[in-house]
């Protein structure tokens, strides 16, 4: 058996992903930088299992299609990423599963790239609806942040923003108690299941860009054929670069402009160099079925409630 294809290696990257996680989760939701006491941890367990949970869904759902599809494909692989002082992280840089044989066709190609951010969005869902149905009272903020309320709150600080999507919006007002406090935006990742919930919609949004061999790219190539896909994955990294530069102007140079992020212009430019625009041919391709076609409509659907042209807003107050 070769080393990579061992389960015990990906055992081993869970369970280290499963520390990070951890470190990270107890971070975002104290707002404390550490060092930490063994006590501690258990903060960021919420935190930590969600994001597995999340991680894991996606990433077994291209497996199982892939099973279904009799392509062969290797258990998930989860990605640790140790935490920085200084910098923020998720713990993790995701996880992935590795194709080991032809994809034969375009139907193939489509369920095991669909299958993936279905499964983690259905996850990041019930994570979201969860958060917003057992949000705490306001004493939990205030033992965060006891001078919460005060005028002078924020002021003389850097403060850091998720950004919002219409799903968030939607799920905010559909499930959160109006009289109780309800998290802004800039606040929300000291609540893990709403943290985690959107950081699952970011990770969605980001394999649904229609671009290459992205998942969306999968989905729009298999829908629509070759020239289709490149039509709409050029008009995709225009706007990446578009929103990125917007991003870099406002962060680094000091424009007056809060739309954007400058990591559009890093994930552009992996799409580009490594990635790639055009999506491979498949070895045959036909037009799918009417029942295909119209999972990649949601699927489309849960890309544009999903994105955030500024999933990080960084202001100096």
């Amino acid at each position: 058996m070769k080393l990579r294809d061992n389960p015990l290696i990906n055992l081993l990257l869970l369970i280290i992903t499963l520390i990070t996680t951890t470190f990270a989760g107890v971070e975002w939701t104290t707002g404390k930088a550490g060092p930490y006491e063994f006590n501690d941890l258990v903060i960021g367990l919420p935190y930590s299992l969600s994001i597995l949970f999340v991680l894991g869904v996606h990433e077994f759902g291209h497996y199982f299609a892939s099973l279904y599809h009799k392509v062969k494909a290797t258990l998930p692989f989860f990605i640790p990423f140790p935490p920085i002082a200084g910098f923020f992280n998720f713990g993790t840089m995701g996880a992935v599963i590795k194709t080991k044989s032809i994809i034969p066709n375009n139907k193939a190609m489509f369920d095991i790239g669909v299958a993936g951010p279905i499964a983690g969005f259905v996850a990041s869902l019930i994570l979201l609806i969860y958060g917003y149905t057992h949000l705490p009272d306001v004493s939990y903020i205030l033992a965060i942040h006891p001078d919460y309320f005060s005028p002078g709150y924020g002021k003389n600080a850097i403060g850091l923003e998720f950004g919002n999507n219409l799903l968030m919006i939607i799920i905010k007002n559909l499930f959160a108690n109006p009289e109780q406090f309800i998290p802004p935006m800039s606040e929300i990742y000291h609540y893990p299941f709403l943290c985690v919930g959107w950081f699952g919609l970011f990770v969605t949004s980001m394999n649904l860009i229609p671009v290459g061999q992205l998942d969306g790219g999968h989905v729009i190539y298999s829908m629509f054929g070759t020239k289709v896909h490149e039509a709409i994955a050029s008009v995709s990294l225009i706007v990446l670069l578009i929103i990125g530069s917007l991003g870099f102007l406002g962060n680094f140079l000091g424009w007056n402009i809060h739309f954007g992020w400058s990591g559009w212009l890093l994930w552009a430019f992996i799409l580009y160099f490594f990635i790639k625009v055009k999506h491979p041919p498949v070895l045959y391709y036909e037009k799918l079925s009417t029942g295909r076609m119209i999972i990649g409509i949601i699927a489309i659907l849960i890309f544009i409630v999903s994105f955030s042209p500024t999933p990080f807003l960084i202001t100096f107050m």
